[in-house]
């Protein structure tokens, strides 16, 4: 697979934070690829994907989307280093992302962070570094942190909003109920499994299409209707035709932790909570 031009779109929420300039987040790059790329992790096993779209059976039954169109984005990523909202360095919940995930989640080319192929001879891990998190990532248009609307009516539309762990955080704006939550995406009969690690693209409370039971479509019309980006990891793991565009379709729902099958994506469970 040939990689695309790196589209030059914002994914997260604009919040207040200081910019780094390009030859800062150049020296971030590198310091935390010098850290942790000596040699790559053992390739953990393997499993057979599951290749069923029906809801588990343990935990609470979520509605499924159907044929969504989801890009890809790594940790690392640079595509305007001069906006608020122009990097992969920092999420909408972690503005240290890049030092929390151990450094590019891919390949540093000419001093960018470029993504890469990923197989399943290593467990769709990266191939010059070792996550510190789990690289089975991915975003949806919710951030219930930084988003004013999602924000006040989070807990009147999130299913686990009065679970135990989540409740009583109503106002609480460095508790996210987003962050680190499951979802199970399935193409082509393959289903892989990944956590919410930051928001959008091009919305940031869409609730309709996020939690609502009618399938809904995305609200957002950019990069053709894309509903979520996916990490390197959960596109190689679901095969899909491009490294870095926006024309492979998904199913996807969200999962409770106890239905979250063995699998590469359990390698490194991510925890952290938010991080101003």
């Amino acid at each position: 697979m040939t990689p695309l031009a790196p589209r030059r779109r914002p994914r997260t929420t604009p919040r207040v934070r200081t910019v780094l300039p390009a030859i800062a987040i150049l020296a971030l790059l590198t310091s935390c690829t010098t850290a942790t790329a000596a040699a790559p992790a053992d390739p953990p096993a393997d499993p057979p994907h599951t290749t069923t779209t029906t809801a588990p059976a343990g935990g609470r039954a979520y509605p499924l989307h159907t044929g969504i169109v989801a890009t890809t984005f790594w940790v690392g990523e640079i595509f305007d280093a001069t906006a608020s909202d122009g990097s992969q360095v920092i999420s909408t919940y972690d503005s240290q992302w890049l030092q929390h995930y151990g450094g590019c989640d891919g390949v540093i080319a000419a001093g960018d962070c470029t993504t890469e192929p990923r197989t399943a001879g290593n467990g769709y891990f990266p191939t010059r570094m070792t996550p510190t998190e789990n690289p089975f990532y991915l975003d949806l248009p919710y951030d219930d942190v930084n988003d004013p609307t999602a924000f006040a009516q989070r807990t009147s539309v999130i299913p686990w909003a009065q679970d135990p762990g989540y409740t009583g955080h109503r106002t609480d704006p460095t508790f996210s109920y987003m962050k680190n939550r499951w979802v199970a995406i399935t193409k082509n009969g393959h289903t892989c499994y990944g956590q919410i690690q930051d928001a959008g693209p091009g919305d940031y409370h869409d609730t309709n299409y996020v939690f609502g039971a009618h399938n809904d479509r995305p609200v957002n019309t950019k990069y053709n209707s894309a509903g979520m980006d996916v990490s390197p990891a959960l596109n190689g793991c679901l095969g899909f035709a491009d490294l870095n565009g926006d024309n492979d379709h998904v199913d996807w729902r969200f999962v409770d932790l106890q239905d979250v099958p063995d699998g590469p994506w359990r390698t490194v469970i991510t925890t952290s909570q938010v991080t101003p």
